[in-house]
């Protein structure tokens, strides 16, 4: 087997996926660059230089998964890093509301199912189906990871103490979507524990990307810090851990 190190990241023409990308790339890793736009992927995937491989994947596209799947089987045999990073915090037609406003729209009375589906479909679902896709080329690897990109938003334990700051933005939609992303998290966690597959949840932080309309206060750098410690780690490490950086544990 190769000693060379394959990571799929997915959403990674943009943002945290991105810079995950770029740091893996430093780092002596082949990375995927995972995206739905080809023009953006391509430019991405040049952007990171040697060692970055633009493959065309919609995570809500059952055929583009499964092509994802074929092509890294092909001309890798096996992947040893999962990152589950693509999401979104509001439909398209939402459009470039600030935070506050796409909020009013996003509470449990107010959002509609439309565009609660379309949520979870990229941010659920589509975790579901791709680690599904990649399980039989990470069971070929001999050490694989699986590193689910959260947030601190979908704690339940956080959410249910009144003196949590952004208690005021949890709603069925980007924060109970990540809720939901925690429990399949876990879920995949405890099913392959024993094959030596390490799966966690890693929160990023409120960094500043278009998920909230650059709103946020980190840097992609300080965004992506956490993922990339997880990616890295190695050895009989713990899995089903939920964790901000440096390896801060948060509450499910």
């Amino acid at each position: 087997m190769s000693n060379e190190r394959i990571a799929l990241v997915t959403g990674a023409n943009q943002g945290i996926g991105f810079q995950v990308a770029k740091e893996l790339v430093a780092n002596g890793w082949t990375g995927l660059v995972g995206a739905r736009d080809s023009e953006k992927g391509q430019a991405a995937a040049a952007k990171i230089g040697k060692g970055a491989v633009f493959v065309p994947l919609d995570v809500t596209d059952a055929g583009s998964i499964a092509e994802a799947a074929d092509r890294i089987r092909t001309e890798h045999g096996r992947l040893d890093l999962l990152v589950n990073n693509a999401a979104i915090s509001r439909p398209p037609h939402a459009g470039d509301l600030a935070l506050a406003d796409h909020m009013k729209t996003m509470s449990a009375a107010t959002i509609s199912l439309h565009d609660m589906r379309t949520i979870w479909e990229t941010n659920v679902f589509a975790v579901v189906a791709i680690t599904q896709a990649m399980l039989p080329l990470l069971r070929a690897a001999p050490a694989a990871r699986i590193v689910n990109v959260g947030s601190g938003a979908g704690s339940l334990t956080l959410n249910a103490d009144p003196a949590f700051p952004y208690r005021h933005m949890y709603s069925p939609g980007y924060a109970g979507s990540k809720t939901a992303m925690n429990a399949v998290t876990l879920s995949f966690a405890i099913e392959l524990e024993t094959e030596g597959i390490r799966v966690n949840a890693v929160s990023p932080g409120f960094t500043a990307t278009n998920l909230n309309n650059f709103e946020g206060m980190e840097s992609l750098e300080d965004g992506a810090r956490e993922v990339v410690r997880v990616a890295l780690l190695e050895g009989d490490t713990r899995s089903g851990a939920f964790t901000a950086w440096e390896n801060a544990p948060i509450p499910w």
